[in-house]
């Protein structure tokens, strides 16, 4: 995505029109139309300043993902109710499909065992609920497997 398409994209985010975006920073909607357009480019201040407004840091305006954007939004607008119905595991397998089939080949319980430990001990020494235990350990084992592997394999 370019520049001006993230731009773009943020301020429709934001439900901002180019006049009034235009407006905040005191330059015509034209400028606004050229940076979307790809055709000029914000200096550092204005960008810094499109960041602040759009509510997002300049690294995230400069990297901005609509798709990455999009399913945040929807994980945000998703109730608990419509949460607890959806099987992650059948949605996540269809991308992965090995978690449609470990089941079948590991022995699950060894596993699990030490897992409910760490669990325990978050919640023990932290205080932690069993929801924020299992949050907390599964983005450990996230950043393990990232920084082991350089997230190059899966």
């Amino acid at each position: 995505m370019t520049l001006g398409e993230s731009l773009f994209h943020a301020r429709k985010g934001k439900g901002l029109t180019q006049e009034e975006v235009a407006e905040r920073l005191g330059v015509s909607r034209q400028t606004i139309g050229k940076w979307e357009a790809d055709e000029t480019l914000p200096d550092i201040r204005q960008s810094k300043r499109l960041a602040v407004l759009y509510g997002m840091t300049l690294d995230e305006l400069i990297a901005f993902d609509l798709d990455v954007a999009q399913v945040e939004e929807a994980i945000e607008h998703t109730s608990e109710g419509v949460q607890e119905k959806i099987d992650w595991t059948s949605a996540w397998a269809k991308r992965y499909p090995i978690l449609a089939s470990y089941r079948n080949e590991v022995d699950v319980t060894p596993y699990a065992r030490r897992i409910r430990m760490m669990l325990d001990e978050l919640k023990a020494e932290y205080g932690y609920s069993e929801l924020d235990a299992m949050l907390a350990l599964k983005d450990i084992l996230y950043g393990v497997w990232k920084e082991s592997s350089g997230k190059r394999g899966r």
